[in-house]
């Protein structure tokens, strides 16, 4: 995967335009910085099929050292910003990927298996063994409960 720079960017742009290298930079410098301007304001930035950039708040947590994982460290709420693709650019990305391989990403759905008759017998008496469990007093064989005094 390649990397385009904002210098890649502004020289794209003044060979398409005809403006300056240093026009296009400025322009570019303004948008970004307008657009980080409205962002610290907790303002969203929408660009119309291209896409739109909001401010996110994520809650504060209990997190764990990788060094000392059995002492949990909290980890504060903080403002994060999230880009959400628009229509344009999302099919644009998508056709990046021939048909084949999409459908191959996509999860498959499993026919449900039919199920297989239990006799009547059986039926009747896991019913009753649900009903002595549920109805039964005092600790269980086989548990950890501590027997009542």
């Amino acid at each position: 995967m390649n990397t385009v720079t904002k210098r890649d960017l502004v020289v794209q742009i003044s060979d398409q335009t005809g403006l300056t290298q240093h026009q296009v930079f400025d322009v570019i410098q303004l948008f970004i910085d307008n657009a980080t301007t409205h962002l610290a304001q907790n303002e969203s930035v929408v660009l119309r099929n291209f896409g739109t950039f909001e401010v996110l708040t994520r809650k504060s947590k209990i997190g764990r050292n990788p060094r000392q994982p059995e002492k949990p460290v909290r980890v504060p709420a903080r403002a994060v910003v999230k880009f959400t693709p628009g229509k344009d650019l999302k099919e644009k990305v998508r056709q990046l990927l021939p048909a084949s391989e999409t459908e191959i990403l996509e999860p498959a759905l499993k026919p449900a298996a039919a199920p297989i008759p239990a006799s009547a017998s059986k039926v009747k008496q896991a019913k009753t063994a649900v009903a002595r469990k549920s109805t039964a007093s005092g600790p269980v064989s086989g548990s950890r409960a501590k027997p009542s005094i």
